[in-house]
């Protein structure tokens, strides 16, 4: 992106915050595609992936983007499963980049686990599964720690961010990110969301104290500098699970069926318990909290350029 593409891409945004704020609006403005839910990992945690196992064929997802465009979006995340396995004929995941890009969307993300390399230069970010040291990360997803580290030290650009989900077993790992996110050159910063109890994980949940404490660690290291990208004051908000939920600005799509926030919604009760904190902060943000407001303006662009 341009530095003027940028300019305008963050005026763009910030006149949609204004006039969300002020006139209640609830148009979406960050939409997740999901490419496929094939993944070449069986995380203990995740209760999405491998459930049909197929890759949304391209003029699918060429539809789905030109509606996600449509409805508003300007941010768009590609998910899985694993994003990278997706196939259709030659096509890769860099040919949906390009379409998007093609589309007219600004900003491009790709959220993946590492271990198919990192080869996708056409996006603005990458979001980089890495949930603690090597010892809770292996036990969670497999034995790939060091593959992961490796592909992010192989890494050319300053476009990855480290995301962890913090759960019972990992909890002490939360600085163990932060400090990678510092000393690797390929990464810009880390994100943390909270375990989310999709059927079967349950025995991973934080429970209300352990809560507390991943909040206040992660807002200390927001205050002592660390490139952060939660905002710590609306961490007090997860902490008892009051931020609200779910964030109308938010979009989720996969075969043309489409949810408002995320497909935890359609699962009885789990919405109450999400642990995507981006979704409560973005909440708070669309609806004017002041201190939730101020920090995003101060931190989000520097964060996210």
């Amino acid at each position: 992106m341009t530095a003027a593409g940028g300019v305008r891409t963050w005026a763009g945004l910030g006149w949609f915050g204004l006039t969300t704020i002020l006139l209640r609006r609830r148009d979406p403005i960050v939409g997740s595609l999901i490419v496929t839910d094939r993944c070449n990992l069986a995380c203990r945690h995740c209760g999405v992936a491998n459930l049909r196992g197929t890759d949304s064929p391209f003029e699918r997802i060429r539809a789905d983007l030109r509606r996600l465009y449509g409805e508003g979006v300007r941010i768009l995340l590609l998910y899985g499963g694993e994003p990278l396995l997706w196939r259709d004929g030659d096509r890769t995941l860099n040919d949906v980049i390009a379409e998007a890009r093609a589309v007219g969307f600004p900003i491009v993300q790709v959220v993946t686990n590492g271990t198919r390399g990192l080869d996708l230069s056409g996006a603005d970010l990458l979001l980089v599964s890495l949930d603690g040291t090597r010892e809770h990360h292996d036990a969670l997803r497999g034995p790939t720690y060091d593959r992961v580290l490796a592909a992010l030290e192989d890494a050319p650009r300053r476009s990855i961010c480290l995301y962890m989900a913090v759960n019972r077993l990992n909890l002490a790992d939360v600085e163990h990110v932060a400090e990678l996110a510092v000393a690797l050159p390929s990464v810009r910063a880390a994100s943390y969301n909270l375990h989310t109890p999709y059927p079967g994980t349950e025995d991973l949940t934080l429970g209300p104290e352990q809560r507390r404490d991943v909040c206040d660690r992660i807002g200390r290291l927001i205050r002592d500098g660390y490139p952060i990208l939660n905002l710590a004051s609306a961490l007090p908000r997860a902490v008892d699970l009051r931020a609200p939920r779910p964030c109308p600005q938010c979009v989720v799509i996969e075969d043309g069926r489409q949810w408002t926030c995320g497909r935890c919604s359609e699962i009885r009760g789990l919405c109450e318990q999400c642990g995507f904190l981006f979704a409560g902060e973005l909440s708070l943000l669309f609806r004017g909290d002041p201190r939730v407001v101020l920090e995003a303006v101060r931190r989000y662009p520097a964060l996210l350029r």
